[in-house]
């Protein structure tokens, strides 16, 4: 039965490493809901983070592939309830929509959103938390004809204290000043 998995994958910044990645679930027809990629907390090392449905058995050897891959140190899969995610979503709607009545002041203040920009034109609110909740929003604001509307790919931390990349490389590290 498929579920969702958050991939962490950690690697080096060099060209086509992305490509590299995304080439992985491209063989094997699986469809990447999210993807985000920013700077790790280790200077030099970038994160991946990566939403897909899969089997238990298929994250497994997708991970396993992708840890094959020239320049990733290391990749990892969790379930939800394993991490703290988030997403970001920004939604343009006519200004004038505000000054006909405070309904729409009203669904922000529910869906603790909050107002970025208003010009004259329009109004930019933003709303951060999980994908059904910034879709709901849309679904809200929708009824006033959203101009444009925006998700961001999820970022996510595991619940583990203890970050397991750094764990990972003291323990690579420890093997390579025994071979030496």
């Amino acid at each position: 039965m498929k579920q969702e998995y958050i991939i962490t994958v950690y690697s080096e910044n060099h060209i086509g490493m992305l490509s590299r990645i995304t080439l992985v679930f491209t063989r094997r027809k699986i469809n990447i809901d999210s993807l985000t990629v920013s700077e790790s907390a280790i200077e030099g090392i970038f994160k991946f983070t990566i939403v897909i449905k899969s089997t238990p058995d298929l994250i497994v050897k997708v991970v396993g592939q992708i840890e094959k891959q020239i320049d990733v140190l290391k990749a990892f899969y969790h379930t939800n309830d394993e991490m703290i995610y988030q997403e970001i979503a920004l939604y343009k709607v006519a200004t004038e929509a505000l000054y006909e009545n405070d309904t729409i002041e009203k669904i922000v203040r529910n869906a603790g959103a909050r107002i970025l920009e208003i010009t004259r034109e329009y109004t930019v609110i933003e709303k951060t938390g999980h994908k059904t909740e910034t879709q709901e929003l849309f679904f809200e604001l929708n009824k006033f004809k959203v101009m444009q509307f925006i998700r961001s790919g999820r970022v996510a931390l595991t619940r583990d204290p203890i970050e397991r990349l750094s764990e990972f490389l003291k323990e690579r590290d420890a093997v390579l000043e025994q071979i030496d």
